[in-house]
C-alpha cells in the first residue's frame, strides 16, 4: 500500500530525534541561523552522522520527507 501521509516539520524534528514541539523547532533554527548559502545542510556541523545521512538521503533519494527537508533548509537560511 502506497503511504500518501504527508510529513511536517514536527514529525521531522522526531524523526530526527529532536524536540519537536513549536516552540523548540523554533529556538532550533534561531539557534542555527543563519546556515551559509554555500553549505548543504546535510554538512552542517550541528547534525549527528544518522541525522545528516537521513537528510541527505531524503533530498538524493526524492523521498516523502524532501519537501519538508526542503522547507528546514529555507528556514534554516532566511
Amino acid at each position: 500500500m502506497l503511504d500518501t501521509s504527508i510529513h511536517s516539520l514536527s514529525g521531522l524534528f522526531a524523526q530526527l530525534g529532536l524536540p519537536n514541539s513549536k516552540k523548540d523547532i523554533e529556538a532550533f533554527i534561531e539557534q542555527h541561523r543563519p546556515l551559509p548559502q554555500a553549505e548543504p545542510l546535510s554538512k552542517a556541523s550541528f547534525w549527528t552522522e544518522s541525522q545528516a545521512t537521513f537528510l541527505r538521503e531524503a533530498v538524493l533519494n526524492d523521498s516523502d520527507w524532501a519537501e519538508v527537508v526542503d522547507e528546514l533548509n529555507v528556514l534554516l537560511r532566511d
